[in-house]
């Protein structure tokens, strides 16, 4: 399955590469080819037999996708792989999930 996602990504590379470009004259100069083809095959192929696709779609796919879209997929993905309490370490993390007593009020 992977040889055949590699030759599928070589066959669209002129594609890619296209839309790479014009993700670029937007202003979105880190976007690589291949985010772009994560992109495609994690969200718009997820549940897709890629391979049985003919290639007309696959470029048609690769060649409508907006900028809002992708940046909004690659946001999200950052939100889930970030560790957000990865700069803490085993002391402050404990001292975060601590639970108080409650204060009173003396007047």
């Amino acid at each position: 399955m992977e040889l055949q996602f590699e030759q599928i990504y070589t066959n669209m590379l002129p594609a890619i590469e296209s839309k790479m470009t014009e993700f670029h004259l937007y202003g979105y100069t880190t976007v690589t080819e291949v985010d772009i083809w994560t992109y495609c095959v994690q969200k718009k192929w997820r549940n897709k037999d890629v391979s049985s696709m003919r290639t007309y779609e696959i470029a048609n796919d690769i060649l409508q996708l907006l900028p809002a879209a992708f940046m909004t997929f690659i946001q999200i993905e950052a939100q889930r792989s970030s560790d957000w309490f990865s700069d803490l370490n085993s002391d402050e993390l404990q001292n975060l999930l601590k639970k108080e007593k409650p204060r009173t009020n003396k007047l």
